[in-house]
Formats: structure tokens, sequence, C-alpha cells
């Protein structure tokens, strides 16, 4: 073994950095998709020979994808539905904000209510500020759904990678 894992454990403690990596960005507690790119790293770092390597590039490759999708495709359906990134760095402060109020379902409750209250502000229009709320939210499940299939990408040729070497 060329590696700094403990004998025995060069597969599953890379799978199971993975697999936490992949439920965090289901729920976005941790950086999901840069953890599953580390479980990859690590056992690329622990295997011998190049193969891991290569593996490893695959998977920046998913995970340069996953990112640039990520940003890409929701931002393009936002400013189309009027939503603007301000407002959405607020929201998120709203989240964080209700992180502390509301254990659990904080984040979401606090985002989504800053959502509202930031569009109905300027018109006064609550069914405007619902269809922007609502672009934000399918934005938003979007952004999560592209770095769900990046980090599934990068776990399932990971596991090539396990078979071949």
């Amino acid at each position: 073994m060329s590696g700094f894992l403990p004998e025995g454990t060069t597969t599953w403690v890379p799978g199971l950095i993975i697999l936490i990596g992949m439920l965090g960005i289901v729920v976005p507690v941790l950086p999901g998709l840069l953890l599953t790119l580390l479980g990859v790293l690590i056992w690329a770092i622990d295997m011998p020979g190049t193969t891991p390597w290569v593996i490893f590039g695959l998977c920046c490759v998913w995970f340069a994808a996953g990112l640039a999708g990520q940003y890409l495709i929701p931002g393009k359906r936002l400013k189309a539905d009027g939503v603007r990134t301000g407002s959405l760095v607020i929201a998120a402060l709203c989240g964080i904000a209700g992180m502390f109020l509301i254990p659990v379902v904080g984040f979401f409750v606090g985002f989504v209510l800053g959502l509202f209250v930031l569009a109905y502000l300027p018109q006064r229009d609550g069914a405007v500020a619902w269809r922007r709320t609502k672009a934000a939210l399918k934005a938003i499940m979007t952004s999560i759904g592209i770095e769900l299939i990046a980090a599934v990408l990068i776990a399932v040729t990971w596991v090539v990678g396990v078979v071949i070497t």
C-alpha cells in the first residue's frame, strides 16, 4: 500500500466521504460536490499507479461541469423571471438567520420568506412576488439537481475506477 489510509480502508473511507458529500448536496449543510471530489482524491493518493489519477482527472471534469451548470443554467432562468442576484444573497442571509430561529427547516423557511418579501416590497403585488419566489425556488432546485447529477457521475466514475484497479 502506497498511501496514508490504514490497511483495509482504501475503498470504504473514500466511499463514505463520497456518500457524505452526496448527502450534503441534498441537505445543504456541507460542500457536497467538493466532498465527493475529495473522496476520489483521497482514494487516488492511496492507490498505486496512474489509473486512479486518470479516474480523478475525469472526476475533476464532472466537478467543473457541475459547478458551471449549477450557476449558468438557473441564472438565465432567474434573469428571465426578474429575480436579481442581490435578492438571492439577502434571501440566503434570511435563511441563515432562520437556521438559528427554527431548527432543521429554518434555512428553507427564512430563505423563502426573504425571497417573497424582497419580491413583494417594490410593487406591493403578491401575485408577482409569488411568481418570482417560485421561479427562484425552481432555479435553486435545478441547481441542486445539477450538482447531484455531477456527484453521481463522480461516484460512478470512482466505482468504475475501484473495479478496474
